[in-house]
């Protein structure tokens, strides 16, 4: 059965569904899979999201939500001055990716201390996203569930051992995914799990052989 919102659209702060409110979430997850506000992001555009996407505000909602502003903050048209107030750099830049869905933004962001991180997602309309490669690792979910996103060595055991640790935490997994780049590589695992992962078991995880990096995302929380 359909959402309601499905037929109205989100609250949000128009005038587009998929090129404000979409691209408003497409920057907001990428600040909670950071793990902070970046210093500095390098935002690419492309297909539709550059060709209209400055009419509708697609630039000013992906840097409103790389500031934490949810799609239907007030701030988002002048987010642009925000960034600025808060010390936050970033360039806008259209790009043309192989391949890509049309309303498809990469975004490159960078802190001191941590890790630099791309992540590539997409809008699909009414204000959902799907997130689409992180790291240059192909992925697919959309954000709208808790989902924890590890990063690994692509070895045996890893998968077992994920799966060990959240028994343990009581956390009951809705759906996983295994992505890797080649065979013995990186790998990605994305977990969608039917309870918030508390943060001691996200250092558990983290304290295990082969795993590289682990993310929570609270599609409730704000970082």
């Amino acid at each position: 059965m359909g959402n309601i919102f499905d037929i109205l659209g989100p609250v949000m702060v128009g005038p587009s569904s998929s090129h404000t409110a979409g691209a408003a979430r497409i920057g907001l997850i990428a600040r909670q899979l950071f793990g902070r506000q970046p210093e500095k992001a390098t935002v690419y555009l492309h297909g539709s999201f550059a060709a209209t996407g400055k009419g509708h505000g697609t630039d000013k909602a992906l840097i409103a939500g790389l500031l934490g502003m949810l799609p239907d903050d007030m701030r988002i048209p002048h987010s642009f001055d925000v960034a600025k107030e808060e010390g936050m750099a970033f360039k806008i830049l259209n790009k043309d990716i192989k391949g890509a869905h049309p309303n498809t933004a990469q975004i490159v962001m960078e802190a001191e201390g941590v890790p630099t991180m791309k992540m590539q997602a997409y809008s699909i309309g009414g204000g959902r996203i799907r997130v689409c490669m992180m790291d240059g690792i192909d992925v697919n979910f959309s954000g709208e569930t808790c989902t924890l996103i590890i990063r690994n060595i692509d070895e045996p055991g890893r998968i077992m051992d994920v799966s060990a640790a959240l028994c343990k935490a009581e956390i009951n997994i809705a759906t996983m995914q295994v992505f890797r780049d080649k065979r013995g590589g990186c790998a990605v695992m994305v977990v969608e799990t039917d309870q918030i992962v508390p943060q001691d078991a996200i250092d558990d995880l983290e304290s295990k052989p082969g795993i590289i990096r682990v993310k929570f995302l609270d599609p409730n929380g704000s970082v």
